[in-house]
């Protein structure tokens, strides 16, 4: 049986194509009131118009489904506000956030212009804030609130030619870390997908044989679950072509050296010791990995 999003409302950005379509169309087809989000403009941001978000809004009516239709940009905060108001005045709440629009200026870092670099951040990350932030208040009001942040492989991994794209995705990952630290208490759970789908974003980078793999609609079902009722929080999930993966961001057992004159050379001639991965953990917050060090620093002291 299909997870169920009947009573839910949710906004998803960048979605009138693509992924963010297909998101729109399942959380439509399980029950959701839907905003479609999408500034209309080109896979590098250029230029605008509300048809795409529109004949998606169209699909979903035709379905039998409740949504409506917005293109404001996500760089532009009080557009974002804006679109959170037409819904909470339209249906009165705001359940789900999928934050899912995004542009690429791919180049490598020694060609790329300052100006691209920047603009890429503020489509991916600061649309990210405007739209939590946004929404921030109602779901605290409401005691109930789950958002998806788009990461990708190219800000958990690295990929050539995305230092733009890779920093303002893995940005969205520690968004996500201390978003989620702070809803807790509100029950807003906040994770991230990272997909793998052949997109407007993804042609002419692959072999159309391996595109054909990835069909957008395989990566919803990692989407549907954490956006619903029962998602964790600060999780990252990975989807693509019917796989699925977690992704941490660990933290090794480590040494403790001390201070002193010496400790570089110390830490040089014992790095792999640091490095190696046995036992790592997954820290539940800045915090306690700060508190693992001074514990370490504490039991090396009382050694002495």
């Amino acid at each position: 049986m299909a997870l169920d999003f009947q009573g839910r409302v949710a906004i998803v950005t960048g979605a009138g194509g693509g992924l963010g379509r297909e998101h729109a169309l399942a959380l439509a087809r399980r029950g959701a009131k839907v905003l479609v989000n999408d500034l209309g403009g080109s896979v590098k941001g250029e230029g605008g118009s509300l048809s795409a978000a529109q004949q998606v809004v169209d699909e979903i009516t035709a379905l039998g489904g409740q949504a409506m239709a917005n293109g404001a940009s996500v760089t532009d905060f009080d557009a974002v506000q804006a679109m959170v108001a037409q819904v909470m005045e339209t249906w009165g709440r705001v359940d789900i956030l999928v934050n899912n629009a995004g542009i690429l200026r791919d180049k490598s870092f020694a060609k790329m212009d300052m100006a691209d670099f920047r603009l890429v951040l503020d489509v991916h990350l600061m649309g990210a804030v405007h739209c939590a932030k946004a929404v921030w208040e109602h779901m605290v009001a409401q005691q109930y609130g789950r958002i998806v942040m788009t990461t990708s492989s190219s800000g958990l991994y690295g990929n050539f030619g995305q230092t733009n794209y890779g920093a303002a995705k893995l940005a969205q990952v520690g968004l996500m870390q201390t978003l989620a630290l702070e809803g807790a208490k509100h029950h807003i759970h906040v994770n991230a997908l990272a997909p793998t789908a052949a997109t407007r974003m993804t042609e002419g980078l692959m072999p159309e044989a391996v595109l054909a793999q990835l069909n957008p609609a395989a990566v919803v079902p990692a989407m549907l679950v954490l956006a619903h009722e029962s998602a964790p929080t600060r999780a990252i999930v990975c989807a693509g072509a019917g796989s699925f993966e977690a992704a941490h961001i660990t933290l090794t057992q480590g040494i403790h050296l001390g201070s002193g004159p010496d400790v570089d050379t110390d830490l040089a001639a014992r790095l792999h010791e640091v490095l190696d991965r046995a036992n790592e953990t997954v820290p539940s917050s800045g915090q306690a990995q700060g508190e693992s060090e001074i514990k370490k620093a504490m039991a090396a002291h009382q050694a002495a």
